[in-house]
């Protein structure tokens, strides 16, 4: 939109009354931000996640993340399996 005229065609516009969403996928667009940030670990704890990390064969940091958001969302740390 370069210019007011463009803009006011716009100004008028209507809400319809209802819109149908039966068929709409909630989430469809949604991505999780991920945002830096340095932790300070003690190397023992660091290697065992690491170790962990590489027998699942996932990335240490997504493996971290996981323990935290198991643990943010039922209030305790899984057991190793």
């Amino acid at each position: 939109m370069d210019n007011t005229e463009e803009r006011a065609r716009y100004d008028d516009y209507k809400m319809e009354e209802h819109y149908d969403f039966s068929d709409g996928v909630r989430g469809r667009f949604y991505q999780p931000k991920k945002v830096p940030t340095t932790m300070r670990l003690d190397n023992d704890i660091l290697l065992f996640l690491k170790k962990q990390a590489s027998e699942k064969k996932v990335a240490y940091q997504t493996l971290i993340n996981s323990l935290l958001r198991t643990y943010m969302q039922t209030g305790s740390l899984p057991h190793a399996s």
